[in-house]
């Protein structure tokens, strides 16, 4: 199936315009707040058009007149940089669920990564041009006051008061160098790095630089200023107060004030960016992964059912003697254990789809309690089930939360010792209005501790000695594909509780 960015953009524009209205009224700032639906609703079609432009024709033209046009006004308004940056980014919150929820798979990852480059794009041009306009400001202040010192010592203060505003108000970072020495130095990079300007002043700009960038951040800070060349963007890790260091960018400009040559330097925090260009890697990461394992498992499939076969052949026609029979019997169970891992990489590289009924969730936890009934009854394990009556069929692929269910059950198995207990209940829940099924699995086996819960979920992530930590993963995709969500929680005393959260909408599939 072909993704069509052009037919995407247009179904979905009315709806994401309208998001992205209310979310800059209500999410960005108080400046955002006071400004009318009917301009925001302008603004947020015209900025949607662009980006429509930029990613579906490659049309760069509409984004920078936009741009032009927007910086103009926010700075004639005195919004901050970091409101308008926040602006930009909803648009990427808002499309990329749809993009989730309609994009093939094989094309997700580069649709993801079209909306972060047009966004990485739009962010950067604007900041750029913001600078530029913020720097012309600033030079035709400077000179300003050079021609007028003698005569306007009124109207300097209040020039004075506007220049503090600009490059304090700013949300980045900025900074004068005379060489590696800190000229000047507004608070918002004092925030950045957890210190006082007073304490800024004067220090060398490689305190604030972490160890790693060094070598690389002084060799560019210590070359000799040439006034006039083109502005220059480099990344390095910034040191914080705490010992941190954190991903920065800072774009760099030779300047000449009062007869002194200074590099000029906006310095941004790019945390996030940088998070988000990880999670676009892993995607693709697993995307590979996903068809190499199909791949794989096709060759590996085809020789163990050979084998299994000839074993079967074998143990039927074959006069054996001693523990040659048990030693069959070994060998076609490791192959059907093979075979189970191989299904299980194979459920993992398929994207999960989803065959959704009227499906009654009370009865699939009593009948996968039934299943592994006798493994319950070995272990002495007292296997107790609380269901809310009120709980009825909801919109769910019965197969998919079976195997869920199943894998739960298995890992509380593992983890629970003899004469254990294992505890599932189902209720009602309402989050956000909404209302919800809760699944609850808690046991009192060997639990998990605080440092492994955050990588249970990870794929190929495993305590075991066995297995191929893939089941937990499994079981996520399972709940992320019916729109739900997951919890674990290590107990108090011992053993770990799963929460799933399924919605209780309607049938759509």
């Amino acid at each position: 199936m072909t993704f069509s960015w052009e037919n995407f953009l247009s179904r979905h524009r009315d709806e994401i315009v309208l998001a992205w209205k209310k979310r800059l009224k209500n999410d960005v700032s108080e400046d955002y707040a006071q400004r009318s639906l009917e301009e925001l609703q302008v603004t947020t079609e015209t900025a949607y058009d662009a980006n429509s432009s930029m990613i579906a024709y490659n049309d760069y033209a509409p984004i920078n007149a936009f741009i032009n046009e927007i910086s103009n006004v926010r700075l004639e308004e005195g919004f901050s940089l970091e409101d308008v940056q926040k602006a930009f980014e909803l648009y990427r919150k808002i499309i990329v669920p749809v993009l989730i929820r309609e994009s093939p798979v094989q094309a997700l990852c580069e649709n993801i990564e079209a909306v972060n480059n047009a966004l990485a794009y739009t962010i950067y041009r604007f900041s750029y041009d913001f600078q530029k306009k913020h720097e012309k400001y600033l030079k035709q202040y400077a000179q300003q006051l050079e021609k007028d010192v003698a005569e306007r010592t009124a109207e300097l203060g209040e020039s004075e008061h506007k220049y503090r505003t600009l490059v304090e108000d700013i949300s980045d970072g900025y900074l004068a160098l005379d060489k590696d020495r800190i000229a000047f130095v507004n608070p918002a990079f004092c925030r950045m790095h957890g210190c006082r300007v007073n304490d800024a002043m004067d220090m060398s700009f490689l305190l604030f630089v972490a160890k790693e960038s060094h070598e690389q951040v002084s060799a560019i800070i210590s070359r000799e200023i040439k006034t006039g060349t083109e502005p220059e963007t480099f990344e390095y890790l910034r040191l914080t107060k705490d010992g941190e260091s954190l991903p920065t960018e800072v774009n760099f400009r030779p300047s000449r004030f009062g007869g002194q040559d200074y590099n000029l330097c906006i310095v941004r925090d790019i945390t996030k960016r940088v998070e988000m260009e990880k999670r676009s890697r892993e995607i693709e990461r697993m995307t590979y992964i996903g068809k190499l394992i199909t791949s794989l498992s096709h060759e590996i499939r085809n020789p163990l059912s050979s084998v299994k076969m000839n074993l079967q052949i074998l143990s039927k026609n074959m006069i054996l003697k001693g523990n040659d029979r048990k030693r069959l019997q070994i060998s076609e169970r490791e192959i059907n254990r093979l075979e189970a891992i191989l299904q299980e990489l194979l459920n993992f590289a398929k994207p999960v789809s989803l065959q959704l009924t009227r499906t009654d969730i009370n009865e699939i936890v009593r009948s996968c309690v039934e299943l592994l009934e006798m493994k319950f009854h070995r272990k002495s394990i007292d296997c107790q089930i609380h269901v809310d009556p009120t709980v009825k069929e909801v919109p769910a692929d019965k197969g998919k939360i079976e195997q869920m269910m199943i894998n739960f059950l298995l890992n509380a198995l593992d983890s629970v010792d003899d004469f254990g207990n294992i505890r599932i209940s189902t209720c009602r829940v309402e989050q956000k209005d909404r209302p919800y099924v809760m699944i609850r699995i808690e046991d009192d086996g060997k639990g998990i501790s605080k440092e492994l819960l955050p990588h249970i979920f990870e794929p190929f992530y495993t305590t075991k000695t066995t297995g191929t930590g893939l089941g937990l993963a499994n079981v996520k995709q399972i709940v992320t594909a019916h729109h739900g969500r997951i919890e674990v929680m290590a107990l108090k005393n011992s053993g770990t509780a799963f929460e799933v959260f399924l919605p209780m909408g309607e049938t759509n599939g």
